[in-house]
């Protein structure tokens, strides 16, 4: 696994940039799983002194001997392995809002990279890779306008021959891509995971990080694992200032959104356990889906293996829980914000951000995108599974837990 790893890194082509030590500024959103962090991400992402990737960090850590089956048994992570060989790879995938289109060599290199990490064993022959980069040039022949159409030409030059792939990419990227089926095995089962599904694509009105902005611009990071390895990005950034947001969402309506997630046969594939050579019974899942032996989905907490045959909402729940948890238990100083209050007053709520970070004029788009969604989003979707959540929240852990992040336990207000 790892000459595999070291070779789609070697493909990837990435160079060193030596500017650790220049960032000054970073930004970093700590939050449990299917909290709206992708949504706040987006938003921050958009002003023009915010610097951030295309999706997190997640993907990095593998290639450069980080996380779960390498230096840890979970999301935990102490000590960094390879802390410069991971800045690098982030380096590369940072950008800044630009208002036209970057060169297509520089594009065509950030598709390139972003989809050896998506679908590595399809572009890791040298013949295959020839056909993807022909397939990027074809696509760009045409004039494209905006980030929607641009994409489209893209994934469909790419996967002319397997069509069905495009349905692995966040919903709010391909939503103009019709149903093409999930191909044989009716689910995500690729033999070499890095990217987790759903997949991001390359934001096209981007320019390219450089030194220059290291001392200006805030570096923005998301990733619900951040949680549970509070401290990596001190390692990361030794001379930044590092500024946390701790966004948190009620428990019924995060638990509801997991286990959708969990059941959805498109996305969230976080670890392969088979790999680890565990073999998962969980009541509902793995008993419910071809894949959910196999398969653990969204952040691995670390004490993930107490929960390898539970039912399929105590395990949601401790997820929910455990990441709070972590945040609350490493008392950094950090701005807490509840994904309720931002959809519900989110000016409002922008303008808080903006002070703890420093950033004025922080604007919200014309409508809030649709981010990593398993469905579109409704009020009170928790009500599907009324009863179960009701029941979870009688339980002194979750009565405590919603108390200390300002929720009330009236189901009326869970939104």
């Amino acid at each position: 696994m790892n000459d595999v790893y070291k070779t789609i890194a070697g493909l990837r082509e990435v160079a060193h940039a030596p500017w650790r030590l220049e960032v000054r500024r970073v930004a970093v959103i700590l939050s449990n799983s299917r909290s709206g962090s992708s949504l706040i991400k987006h938003v921050l992402a958009e002003h023009p002194d915010v610097a951030s990737l295309d999706g997190e960090m997640e993907p990095y850590l593998p290639l450069t001997h980080n996380g779960f089956g390498m230096n840890s048994d979970s999301d935990a992570i102490d000590a960094l392995a390879q802390p410069d060989a991971l800045a690098d790879n982030l380096f590369a995938d940072l950008t800044v809002p630009s208002p036209q289109l970057p060169p297509w060599d520089q594009l065509k290199m950030r598709w390139r990279r972003r989809l050896l990490l998506q679908f590595p064993l399809c572009f890791i022959e040298a013949a295959q890779l020839r056909k993807l980069d022909a397939a990027l040039d074809e696509a760009m022949r045409g004039k494209q306008h905006t980030d929607a159409t641009l994409h489209r030409a893209i994934l469909t030059a790419v996967f002319r021959d397997e069509p069905w792939r495009m349905n692995f990419y966040d919903m709010q990227s391909s939503s103009s891509l019709r149903d093409f089926g999930l191909g044989a095995s009716g689910y995500y089962d690729e033999p070499l995971k890095i990217e987790e599904p759903p997949f991001v694509l390359p934001r096209s009105f981007r320019r390219e990080f450089t030194i220059d902005d290291a001392a200006h611009k805030v570096l923005l990071f998301k990733s619900p694992s951040d949680a549970y390895r509070i401290g990596i990005h001190e390692q990361l950034f030794p001379r930044a200032d590092i500024q946390y947001i701790h966004l948190s969402r009620g428990f019924a309506q995060s638990v509801n959104g997991l286990m959708d997630g969990w059941l959805s046969p498109k996305g969230f594939f976080a670890q392969d356990l088979a790999r680890a050579g565990t073999t998962l019974r969980i009541h509902g899942y793995s008993d419910a889906t071809p894949f959910g032996q196999r398969w653990w989905k969204f952040d691995l907490p670390p004490n993930w293996r107490q929960f390898t045959q539970s039912t399929l909402g105590d395990v949601c729940l401790n997820q929910w829980l455990a990441s709070h948890e972590a945040i609350l238990a490493s008392r950094v100083p950090m701005l807490r914000l509840g994904f309720e209050q931002f959809m519900e007053r989110p000016a409002a709520q922008l303008e808080r951000i903006g002070a703890w970070l420093g950033l004025s004029d922080l604007s919200l788009p014309a409508r809030l995108p649709v981010t990593m969604a398993t469905d579109i989003p409704t009020a009170q979707r928790w009500r599907k599974r009324e009863q179960a959540l009701l029941d979870m929240g009688r339980r002194p852990p979750v009565r405590a837990m919603m108390e200390r992040l300002g929720y009330t336990m009236d189901p009326e207000s869970w939104t």
